[in-house]
C-alpha cells in the first residue's frame, strides 16, 4: 500500500471510530429498554450462591450479565415480566452438580419461584425456614442430599405445593401437624431420614395425597387408623420403622384405591387384617413383624402380584384364596408356624409365559404334605426347605432350591455385519425403521420408587409404551439399557432416547425437542402409573452434540427493542473492532516484527503395565454416568467407589480419589505396578487405572455381592449358615497367606477388616483394598530379614494390632490380629467396636465366664457346637495381645481347612456358592443359586460403620449410607 493511502487510513480512524460509539450508544438507548430480572431476585440468587460450594464451576455464569436473559446455569425464568415489569425466577434446577454447602434463607426471596431442584448434590445444613414464604412453590426437591434438622413448620403453609421429595438425607425430628394444611400435594416422600415421632393423624385431611413414603425412619407410637380416610391413597409404604407393638387398624381394609401396602419390620403384633374389600390391592408385604394368627381366607384382588408375609408368628394353614390370583409373582410365607398340607392349586393352574414367574416360599414351618400333584409347571419356583415334609420325599429340588428373582440386566448393542461402526459420539439406534442409522441419544437415570411388582421382565413392554406414551415419542425411540434390583425395593434403570429418522442424514434432536423431553421428566409431567408408582430422575447425560442445550437454559423472550439494540450494538462492536485490527495489523507490519510462537510442552510421562489397561477420563465418566451419585457404591478416606460398566459391557468398580488425597505421580504409578503382580482367586483384580486431568482412578473387577460387612449387618436380607462363614473364612485366610508367603516381594496388607472382604457373584471371598499395604521386609546384604517395618500407624480402629499400635511396628502377625477380629465377626455378627464395646474383649469375657455360646450370632441357624467352639479358640488366638503368642497365616489356615471337614455333607451343600469350588479341600460345593440372598454392592446396607479416619488412622473404602 503507498505511503499516502496508510496516511490517509489513519487520518480516517477517528472518523470510524466517532461512527462507531454513536452506534453504539444508540444501542445502549434501545437496549435500556430490555426487561431485567428483579433486583431482590439478582441479590437472592448472588446470596445463595455464597452458600454454596461449587467444585466444578457449574455456577460460574453467575456472576456476569442478568440471571434472566444472560442464561444463568439452572435459573429459568418466566417469558414475560409480571405487573412490576420486571422478570422473575419460575425455576432453579440444579440436579446433580455435584454442589456441597448450604440452602441460603435467601431462598425465601424468590417469590413467584414454582420448582425448588436441588436433588443429588452434597447439600448440608438445616432447610430454611424461609422456604415457608415462596408460596406459589409447587416442587420441593431436595432428596439425595445430606441435610440435617428437622422439617420447618413453615412448609405446612405452602398452598401450591405438589410434592415434597425430601428422601434420602439425615432430616430428623416429627412430621409438623401443619402439614396437614398441603391440600394440594400429592407426594410424601421423606423417606430413608432419621425423622422420629408419632405420624400426625391429622394427616387424613389430606385430600389429594397419592404416595406417602416414610419407610426408614425413626417413626414410632401408633399406626394411624384416620390415615384410612385418604381418599385417593394408593401407595402407603413405612417399612424398618418401630411402631411399638401396635396392630394394623381394622380400617386400613376401607382404603379403596389402595395399591400397595408396605409394613415391612415395623413391629407390629396383633392378627392379620382382611384386605379382600380393596379392589385393586396389588402389593402386601407385612414381613419381619410379630403377627400372629391365621392368614385371613377371602378372596383377594385379582391385580395381587407380590405377598409377603414372612418372618411373623402366623399358625394354621396355607389358605386356599392364593389359587385364584392369576398375576401372582411372588408369595413368601416362610419362617412362620404354619400347618397342615401345602394345596398344589396354588400352581397347578397356573399357566406362564417365558418372562413370568411365581415363586412360592414356604421355608420354615411346619407343612406335612403336597396336596394334589407335586409337579411344577415351568417358571415356577417352591421352597420347602425346614418343613416336615421334606425329609424322605421326592421332593428334594423343592427342598433345596432358590429364589429365581430377576436382579439385573443389560444390553449389547448388536450392530449388523453390513452397517458401519457409529463415529463417537453417536450410537447405532437399534429398533430405528432406518436399518443403519446412527445418531446421538438422550442418556437418563431412572429409578422407579415403589413398583407394584417384584419381577421386571412380564412389565417390561408395558413399561416401554408407558414411558414412550408420557414423553410423546415413538416406541423404537426408547432403548432400556439396563435395570437392576435395588434396595427398597427399588427398580433402577440407564435409558437412551433416540432422535427420529427422517431421511435427511439429521441424527440430532434439534434444541427444541430436547428442551422439551427434559422438562418432561425434571418438571414430572410423565403421568404417574399404578403398577410403576412413582419415579426419579437420578441423572442426565447431554453428549457433545446437544452440551449447548442445557435443560436450565431460560426461556424468557426479549422485545423487538432489546433486540434492535442488541443487533446495533453488535454491527458498531463489530465495526471498532474491524478499525482496531487494521491500525494493529499495520503497525505491526510496519515495525515487522514478529514473534515467534511458544508451544507447551507436555511433561507427563506415561508407563504401560502388561495387562493393566490405562482408561482415559473421558471412558471413566461414561461409564459411571458422569460419577452420578446413582452410581456410588461406596466411600473412604481415600475418595469414593462407582460401579461402572465399560464400552464393551464389563462391569467394573472404579476408586476414585478425592481432592486432596491423590498421591505423587511415581507412588500412584508403583502402586498399580505393584497390585498388577498380584493374581490370587482371593484377591480382587486390578484391571486398569485412569491418571488424567488431575485425576486418579483404580479399577478393579466388580464384586456383585458387596462386602462381608454387609451380609453379618442384622437388615441383611438372609442370614448365612455356619458353614458359608466358614467358606468365606477360608477364602479369605488364603488371600492374605499368598499376600504373606507367595507374592514377589510379599505384603503386608495393613487394613484387613471386613468390609475389605467382598464376594463376588458366587460368594468366593476376596480380599480388597491395598491403599495402605506395605511391602514386607526383604534380606539385607547379608541375608538378614529384619522381623518388622517401622511404620505410621494406620488402619482401621477396632482392628489396629495393639502391638503395631504401641511400638509403630508392622509385622505379618499385625495381619493375622485383624483377620481375628473378622473372624469374631464371622461368628457374633457384631461390629468391632460398637456403643464403646470392644469385640475382643466382649467375646473373651463371654469365653472365660462359660458363656460363650451366649455371643454366637442368634441368625446363623444350627450349627455344631464343636466347630463353633474350635473357630472361637482360633480367632481369639489370632487376638492375642503379644505377637509371638499369635499363630501364622498359614496355621490359620490349616485350622481352617481342617474345620471346613469337620462341618457335616449335609450344612455344606446348601451354601450360598452355586458352583463347585476346588478351593475347599475334600468338598465339592453345590447349593442354592446365588440369587436367592445376593445383596449387590449397589445396594448397600444401611448402617453407621463404626469404622473411623483421623490423621493417624486412615480407613479404606467403607460403605456409606445409602439408598434402601
Amino acid at each position: 500500500m503507498p505511503l499516502q493511502s496508510r496516511i490517509s487510513m489513519y487520518r480516517g480512524a477517528p472518523l470510524i471510530m466517532l461512527v462507531c460509539w454513536s452506534l453504539l450508544l444508540l444501542g445502549a438507548n434501545t437496549q435500556s429498554q430490555t426487561p431485567t430480572t428483579h433486583p431482590e431476585e439478582v441479590s437472592a440468587l448472588r446470596d445463595i450462591k455464597k452458600s454454596l460450594v461449587d467444585p466444578n464451576r457449574n455456577l460460574s455464569n453467575w456472576n456476569r450479565g442478568d440471571p434472566c436473559t444472560s442464561n444463568w446455569t439452572g435459573v429459568l425464568c418466566f417469558n414475560k415480566t409480571m405487573n412490576d415489569s420486571y422478570l422473575h425466577v419460575r425455576e432453579l434446577q440444579l440436579l446433580n452438580m455435584n454442589l456441597s454447602g448450604k440452602l441460603s434463607p435467601a431462598l425465601g426471596r424468590l417469590s413467584y419461584m414454582k420448582i425448588l431442584d436441588f436433588m443429588w448434590n452434597k447439600l448440608s445444613g438445616i432447610i430454611p425456614v424461609e422456604i415457608g414464604n415462596i408460596t406459589s412453590l409447587e416442587l420441593l426437591l431436595l432428596n439425595g442430599n445430606q441435610l440435617t434438622g428437622p422439617l420447618p413448620e413453615e412448609m405446612g403453609f405452602l398452598p401450591n405445593l405438589d410434592r415434597i421429595q425430601i428422601d434420602q438425607n439425615h432430616i430428623s425430628g416429627p412430621i409438623p401437624k401443619s402439614f396437614s394444611n398441603l391440600n394440594k400435594t400429592k407426594h410424601f416422600h421423606m423417606n430413608n431420614n432419621s425423622i422420629s415421632g408419632q405420624i400426625p393423624p391429622e394427616l387424613s385431611k389430606l385430600g389429594n395425597l397419592v404416595h406417602m413414603l416414610l419407610d426408614n425412619n425413626n417413626l414410632t407410637g401408633y399406626l394411624p387408623p384416620e390415615l384410612a380416610k385418604i381418599p385417593n391413597l394408593l401407595i402407603l409404604q413405612l417399612d424398618n420403622n418401630n411402631f411399638g407393638g401396635s396392630v394394623i387398624p381394622a380400617s386400613f381394609k376401607n382404603m379403596s384405591k389402595l395399591l400397595k401396602l408396605s409394613l415391612r419390620n415395623c413391629s407390629l403384633q396383633g392378627s392379620v387384617p382382611d384386605f379382600s374389600p380393596i379392589p385393586n390391592l396389588a402389593y402386601i408385604d407385612l414381613s419381619s413383624n410379630q403377627l400372629q394368627g391365621s392368614i385371613p381366607s377371602n378372596e383377594l384382588s385379582e391385580a395381587m402380584t407380590t405377598i409377603d408375609l414372612s418372618n411373623n408368628n402366623l399358625s394354621g394353614t396355607i389358605p386356599a384364596n392364593f389359587s385364584r390370583l392369576p398375576r401372582l409373582q411372588q408369595l413368601s410365607l416362610a419362617n412362620n408356624s404354619l400347618s397342615g398340607p401345602v394345596a398344589s392349586t396354588i400352581w397347578i393352574n397356573r399357566k406362564l409365559n417365558a418372562t413370568e414367574t411365581l415363586i412360592l416360599n414356604f421355608q420354615n414351618n411346619n407343612l406335612s404334605s403336597i396336596s394334589g400333584s407335586p409337579i411344577l409347571p415351568p417358571n415356577v419356583t417352591l421352597r420347602l426347605q425346614g418343613n416336615p415334609l421334606c425329609p424322605n420325599s421326592n421332593l428334594s429340588d423343592s427342598c433345596l432350591s432358590s429364589s429365581a428373582n430377576d436382579t439385573s440386566f443389560t444390553s449389547s448393542r448388536i450392530i449388523p455385519d453390513d452397517c458401519s461402526q457409529c463415529p463417537s459420539p453417536y450410537e447405532y439406534a437399534q429398533g430405528s425403521p432406518a436399518r443403519c442409522f446412527c445418531a446421538a441419544p438422550l442418556i437418563f437415570g431412572y429409578r422407579l420408587k415403589s413398583p407394584g411388582f417384584i419381577d421386571f421382565r412380564p412389565y417390561f413392554n408395558p413399561f416401554e409404551e408407558y414411558l414412550t406414551n408420557g414423553l410423546q415419542i415413538k416406541l423404537f425411540q426408547l432403548n432400556v439399557d439396563s435395570y437392576e434390583w435395588q434396595e427398597g425395593p427399588r427398580l433402577g434403570m440407564s435409558l437412551r432416547i433416540f432422535p427420529v429418522y427422517t431421511g435427511d442424514n439429521s441424527n440430532t434432536f434439534n434444541r427444541s425437542e430436547v428442551s422439551r423431553i427434559l422438562d418432561m421428566f425434571t418438571r414430572w409431567n410423565i403421568p404417574d402409573s399404578d403398577i410403576f408408582g412413582p419415579y426419579e430422575l437420578i441423572y442426565f447425560t447431554l453428549l457433545e452434540p446437544y452440551k449447548d442445550v442445557f435443560p436450565t437454559k431460560s426461556s424468557s423472550s426479549l422485545s423487538k427493542g432489546a433486540l434492535a439494540g442488541i443487533v446495533l450494538g453488535a454491527i458498531a462492536g463489530s465495526v471498532t473492532l474491524s478499525a482496531i485490527v487494521t491500525l494493529i495489523i499495520l503497525r505491526s507490519r510496519m515495525r515487522k516484527q514478529h514473534f515467534p510462537s511458544k508451544k507447551r510442552q507436555s511433561s507427563r510421562v506415561s508407563i504401560k503395565i502388561d495387562g493393566v489397561k490405562d482408561f482415559t477420563y473421558a471412558e471413566m465418566a461414561l461409564a459411571t454416568s458422569n460419577f452420578s451419585s446413582s452410581s456410588q457404591v461406596g466411600q473412604g478416606g481415600y475418595g469414593k467407589v462407582y460401579k461402572g460398566i465399560l464400552a464393551d459391557g464389563t462391569v467394573v468398580a472404579i476408586k476414585r480419589a478425592q481432592e486432596g488425597s491423590l498421591q505423587g505421580e511415581k507412588e500412584f504409578l508403583n502402586e498399580i505396578e505393584l497390585l498388577s503382580r498380584l493374581h490370587h482367586r482371593n484377591l480382587v483384580s486390578l484391571i486398569g487405572y485412569c491418571d488424567e486431568e488431575s485425576e486418579q482412578m483404580l479399577v478393579y473387577e466388580f464384586m456383585p455381592n458387596g462386602t462381608l460387612r454387609d451380609h453379618l449387618s442384622v437388615i441383611s436380607k438372609e442370614p448365612m449358615s455356619f458353614a458359608m462363614r466358614t467358606r468365606i473364612a477360608v477364602g479369605s485366610a488364603k488371600g492374605i497367606l499368598y499376600l504373606h508367603a507367595e507374592a514377589d516381594p510379599p505384603i503386608f496388607h495393613r487394613d484387613i477388616k471386613a468390609t475389605n472382604i467382598l464376594l463376588d457373584l458366587n460368594y468366593i471371598a476376596k480380599v480388597a483394598d491395598f491403599g495402605l499395604s506395605r511391602l514386607a521386609p526383604v534380606p539385607d546384604i547379608e541375608g538378614f530379614v529384619p522381623a518388622h517395618v517401622s511404620t505410621v500407624v494406620k488402619g482401621t480402629p477396632g482392628y489396629l494390632d495393639p502391638e503395631y499400635f504401641l511400638t509403630h511396628k508392622l509385622t505379618d502377625k499385625s495381619d493375622v490380629y485383624s483377620f481375628g477380629v473378622v473372624l469374631l465377626e464371622l461368628l457374633t455378627g457384631m461390629h468391632p467396636i460398637s456403643h464403646g464395646k470392644n469385640i475382643v474383649r466382649e467375646v473373651n469375657n463371654a469365653f472365660r465366664s462359660g458363656m460363650m455360646f451366649s455371643v454366637i450370632d442368634k441368625r446363623m441357624g444350627s450349627y455344631p457346637s464343636e466347630c463353633v467352639e474350635r473357630f472361637l479358640n482360633l480367632a481369639l488366638k489370632c487376638c492375642q495381645e503379644n505377637t509371638d503368642s499369635r499363630p501364622s497365616m498359614a496355621e490359620v489356615v490349616r485350622e481352617l481347612e481342617v474345620l471346613w471337614l469337620m462341618i457335616p455333607e449335609s450344612d455344606t451343600k446348601i451354601t450360598h456358592s452355586s458352583v463347585s469350588d476346588p478351593s475347599y479341600p475334600g468338598k465339592g460345593v453345590s447349593s442354592e443359586s446365588s440369587s436367592s440372598v445376593a445383596i449387590s454392592s449397589s445396594m448397600p446396607i444401611h448402617y453407621f460403620s463404626s469404622e473411623v479416619s483421623g490423621s493417624d488412622l486412615v480407613s479404606g473404602a467403607i460403605p456409606t449410607i445409602r439408598p434402601r
